[in-house]
């Protein structure tokens, strides 16, 4: 199985990322899959991601979303929590990346991406040479395109696994926040509220 599909980091939540410690690390943007990243398919900004953003504001830490959604979703999105956007991206090309570093200033040592599909976020940003992060879906509910790429990524996640119990490291870093004393991740930004939204062909 080709390496280029391999995220760096396989994680449950953008919401999860120790964000103050990657901008300790140098680490100065990142770049956003919208929609199952985020938020559901189609739902606004809600509470957490208003307070992820603030704090990425009060952090100096710049972001760009990445999508290949028309630009009328993009657009709404990320007005909503004051960020740029590129639409219709083309994933996985890397112009659109390059094209969010710029809009940035950043470069491909110091921007990382955070995205929930592996055809699209994770082989798109490891083509621009990006350090990758891969979410799990918010909501299993998706387009019919979209749950078939599901089905093709089921080999690649298991070749992951193989391949990082092998090659990880003991020490290797983790992008992830410290784990509470009871085991679970802090909640920082709020609870996911659970708000579906709206979309073409929506599976029930």
């Amino acid at each position: 199985m080709c390496r280029i599909l391999y995220p760096d980091e396989i994680i449950p939540s953008a919401y999860y990322i120790d964000y103050d410690r990657l901008y300790a690390e140098g680490y100065r943007g990142v770049i956003y899959d919208v929609d199952n990243t985020l938020v559901p398919h189609g739902a606004p900004a809600d509470n957490r991601a208003k307070a992820l953003f603030a704090h990425l504001h009060e952090l100096g830490m710049k972001a760009v979303f990445v999508s290949n959604n028309k630009e009328d979703r993009v657009a709404e999105f990320a007005g909503e929590v004051g960020e740029e956007y590129v639409f219709l991206a083309h994933k996985p090309g890397t112009s659109g990346y390059i094209k969010a570093m710029k809009m940035m200033g950043t470069t491909v040592e110091d921007t990382f991406s955070v995205g929930d599909q592996i055809f699209t976020d994770t082989w798109g940003a490891k083509r621009a040479g990006l350090l990758t992060i891969l979410t799990r879906p918010i909501n299993s509910t998706e387009e019919i395109q979209i749950i078939i790429k599901r089905i093709l990524e089921k080999p690649v996640l298991l070749n992951y696994r193989i391949y990082r119990k092998l090659h990880k490291p003991d020490n290797a870093r983790s992008v992830l926040l410290p784990l509470d004393p009871d085991g679970t991740y802090p909640i920082l930004y709020g609870e996911y509220n659970g708000q579906a939204g709206t979309m073409k062909n929506k599976m029930t």
